[in-house]
């Protein structure tokens, strides 16, 4: 498998479809247009056009500066390390800040026996009211 440069679809000319939805780089959509006048309108903006959804017809596509396809690059790293890896289990704990001392310890010995077993362990803690 070719090693990918950017984390989304076709940037620039490289644009298989014929009729496009355009999105400007601030965020407003632009109707959906011909390829040729895309490729136009991101020739005359000095922008690049960044493939956002593929699989809606017409196809969507963002008119991007390099600074924004590098910070939506970032952003959607950022994203995927945060959602849980496949294998990895993650386990949860919620409860009240007026927990009762032999319910904290029990909760305390249950995340222990968690964090032994390599699960990933989120604990929420509630305020009383």
């Amino acid at each position: 498998e070719p090693k990918r440069n950017t984390a989304f679809g076709s940037v620039g000319r490289r644009i298989p479809y014929r009729i496009l939805h355009v999105i400007n780089q601030d965020g407003e959509s632009l109707g959906n247009m011909h390829r040729a006048d895309a490729l136009k309108l991101m020739d005359q903006h000095n922008l690049k056009l960044v493939l956002l959804k593929e699989n809606v017809e017409p196809p969507v596509y963002r008119l991007m500066t390099g600074q924004q396809i590098h910070e939506e690059q970032l952003r959607r790293a950022e994203k995927k390390k945060a959602s849980p890896k496949p294998g990895v289990v993650q386990k949860e704990l919620s409860f009240s800040s007026a927990i009762a001392k032999n319910d904290l310890e029990t909760k305390t010995k249950q995340i222990a026996q968690w964090i032994d077993k390599k699960y990933h362990v989120k604990v929420t803690i509630r305020q009383a009211k």
